[in-house]
C-alpha cells in the first residue's frame, strides 16, 4: 500500500513516520511538504479560497501518483481536507483528527470531557468544530502548550516536551487529553504523567484507521 502524508509542519513528519514503523511497517509512505501554508495561515488568520486550491493541487498530485490513501497532518486546515476528500472519492483521505476523535468518543463516551492539546494556536480554532461535528455532548477544553512550537522550532525537543507537561499539570475534570497535532505526540508520555490522564495522539489513531479501510477495501 502507498499511502501520501500531506504536511503543512514540518515536525509532523517523524511522528507520522514513527508511528507507522510501529503500526504498519510495510505501508510504502510519500511524503509532500508545504511549511508555507502554516504561516500564511498564521498571517492571514482565516482559510482562504487560494489555501483551498493549494490543498487540491497537492491531493491531485499525491493521487496522481498512485496513492492508496492520503493522510494530512495538518490539523487546522479541516474544510480544505474536506473539500479534497469530496474531488477525490472514493480513494480514501483522512483529516488528521478524525480517527482521535473516535477513538476519544469510545474511551470517554459521548458526554466525555476531553482536554484539546496544541502547540499551534489556529488548531484550537478549528478543533472543537470537528469534535462537535462527530460527539456534540462531549465537553472540550483547549489547552495551548505555550512556547512548544517555538522550542521545537529551535530544535529543543526536551523544552517542547517540558511546555506540554507544563500546560497538561494545570488541566482539571478532563477524562482524556487530546494530542491535537502531530508534532505533539513526542510529549505523550510526560503529558499522561502529568495530567494523570489517558492521552490520544493523532498519528497512532490516524494509521490504525488508514490501515483498517484500506485492508477493508483490499478484501473487498
Amino acid at each position: 500500500m502507498r499511502i501520501a502524508l500531506i504536511h503543512a509542519l514540518k515536525h509532523s513528519v517523524p511522528a507520522i513516520e514513527e508511528a507507522f514503523g510501529r503500526l504498519w511497517p510495510e505501508a510504502k509512505l510519500a511524503n509532500l511538504l508545504d511549511d508555507s501554508l502554516a504561516a500564511d495561515l498564521a498571517r492571514e488568520g482565516e482559510l482562504t479560497p487560494a489555501m483551498h486550491q493549494r490543498f487540491l493541487t497537492l491531493a491531485r498530485y499525491a493521487a496522481s501518483c498512485g496513492a492508496d490513501g492520503i493522510l494530512f497532518t495538518c490539523s487546522a486546515f479541516g474544510p480544505c481536507i474536506e473539500a479534497c476528500a469530496r474531488d477525490l472519492a472514493p480513494l480514501p483521505v483522512l483529516k488528521p483528527n478524525e480517527a482521535m476523535i473516535e477513538e476519544a468518543l469510545a474511551l470517554a463516551g459521548p458526554q466525555g470531557r476531553v482536554a484539546l492539546m496544541a502547540s499551534f494556536a489556529p488548531t484550537l480554532v478549528s478543533m472543537p468544530a470537528e469534535f462537535a461535528a462527530v460527539a456534540p455532548g462531549m465537553a472540550l477544553t483547549n489547552c495551548l502548550a505555550e512556547g512548544a512550537l517555538a522550542a521545537m522550532d529551535r530544535g529543543d525537543l526536551a523544552a517542547h516536551d517540558a511546555a506540554a507537561a507544563r500546560a497538561a499539570a494545570g488541566l482539571t475534570g478532563v477524562d482524556v487529553v487530546a494530542l491535537t497535532q502531530f508534532s505533539l505526540a513526542r510529549a505523550r508520555d510526560g503529558v499522561a504523567a502529568a495530567s494523570g490522564r489517558p492521552v490520544l495522539t493523532t498519528p497512532d489513531s490516524a494509521v490504525r484507521k488508514l490501515h483498517r479501510l484500506l485492508l477493508r477495501k483490499e478484501a473487498a
